[in-house]
C-alpha cells in the first residue's frame, strides 16, 4: 500500500515553500496543536490562497469561493452541525443524488471524509478553500445571532480593523445584528486614522496587517492622548497562551483568536464597553 504524502511533503513538491523553510516550520510548529498553513502563514512565506491553489493544481481538486453568500436550506446544513464544521474546517456545499460536494481546507483529511460519508449515507467530493472562506460561511449559516436592533446597543462605535475582507466582514455582520454603529479599516495605517477621526468606543484589530500592523497600531494609539482611553480587542490566528499573554501584557484589553466565534466576539465586545464604560456610553 502506498504511503499517504504529508501535507508538508506535497507544498514543497508544488514549490509552495522548500526544503529549509518547511524544516523551520515544523519546528516551530511542534507541540502547539496548531496546523502547518497557520504557521507558514505567521512567518510570511505563504497565503492561505497560495495553499488552497497549491493543493487544487497537486491533485485536481477544484476551488470553491464566497461561500458565506450562497443560500442554503436549513435541512441540507443539518448535514453536519457548525462546531464540527469549524473545527474540522469543513462546509458542505451541494448534494446531487447521493453525492456530497464538500468545501474543505485540508481535502486529504480522509478521517473526516470517512466520518461524515458514514453519517450521512452519501458519497463525499472535496473541493479546496481556505480557513477564511470556511469562518465566514459557518459564522453566516450556522451561528446566526437573532436579528435585533436594541437602541441601547446602537449609541456604541465600534471600529473592526483587519486586511482580509471576508474575517473583517464576518465581524462586522456580526455586530450589526446587535444594533452597533460600525467603522471599518482594511490595514493599520487607516485603522489609526478612522481612530483618530471619529473616535469609537471600542476598536478591533488584527495582529498581522500591511503597511501598519496590529502592534504598530496599538503602540500608536498608546501614544495619542485624545484616543488612548478607547480599549482595543485583539484579533489573531496566533491562539497559543503565550501570545494571548504577550498582547494583555502589551496592554490590550482583550485577545480573541481565529477563527472567530461570533457568540464569543458579541459577548466580549459587550463586555469590554461594559467594563471601561458602564451602562451609559460617554459623549461622541
Amino acid at each position: 500500500m502506498k504511503k499517504r504524502k504529508r501535507f508538508g511533503e506535497i507544498l514543497v513538491e508544488a514549490k509552495v515553500v522548500d526544503e529549509q523553510t518547511l524544516t523551520r516550520a515544523l519546528e516551530k510548529q511542534r507541540g502547539t496543536g496548531r496546523r502547518l498553513g497557520q504557521i507558514l502563514e505567521e512567518i510570511g512565506v505563504v497565503t492561505e490562497r497560495d495553499i488552497a491553489a497549491a493543493l487544487a493544481r497537486q491533485f485536481g481538486f477544484k476551488t470553491v469561493t464566497n461561500i458565506a453568500r450562497a443560500a442554503f436550506s436549513e435541512e441540507f446544513l443539518k448535514l453536519t452541525d457548525g462546531d464540527t464544521a469549524m473545527n474540522k474546517l469543513m462546509f458542505p456545499l451541494k448534494k446531487e443524488g447521493n453525492t456530497l460536494y464538500l468545501a474543505m481546507v485540508n481535502p486529504l483529511d480522509i478521517e473526516t471524509l470517512d466520518n461524515l460519508s458514514f453519517q450521512s449515507g452519501l458519497r463525499i467530493v472535496p473541493c479546496v478553500t481556505t480557513p477564511t472562506e470556511i469562518q465566514a460561511a459557518v459564522n453566516h449559516h450556522y451561528y446566526k445571532i437573532v436579528e435585533q436592533k436594541q437602541v441601547a446597543e446602537s449609541w456604541w462605535t465600534v471600529l473592526v480593523v483587519d486586511d482580509q475582507d471576508l474575517v473583517r466582514s464576518a465581524v462586522m455582520v456580526s455586530l450589526k445584528r446587535q444594533g452597533f454603529d460600525l467603522l471599518e479599516a482594511s490595514n493599520g495605517a487607516d485603522g489609526l486614522k478612522v481612530a483618530l477621526q471619529q473616535k469609537p468606543h471600542l476598536i478591533i484589530a488584527d495582529t498581522v496587517m500591511p503597511r501598519m500592523d496590529g502592534y504598530e497600531m496599538y503602540r500608536a494609539i498608546q501614544a495619542n492622548l485624545s484616543i488612548k482611553h478607547i480599549p482595543v480587542i485583539a484579533l489573531s490566528s496566533k491562539s497559543s497562551p503565550e501570545e494571548e499573554a504577550k498582547l494583555l501584557d502589551m496592554g490590550y484589553f482583550d485577545f480573541i483568536a481565529k477563527p472567530i466565534s461570533p457568540v464569543r466576539l458579541v459577548a466580549r465586545v459587550k463586555r469590554a464597553l461594559r467594563i471601561v464604560y458602564g451602562k451609559t456610553p460617554p459623549p461622541r
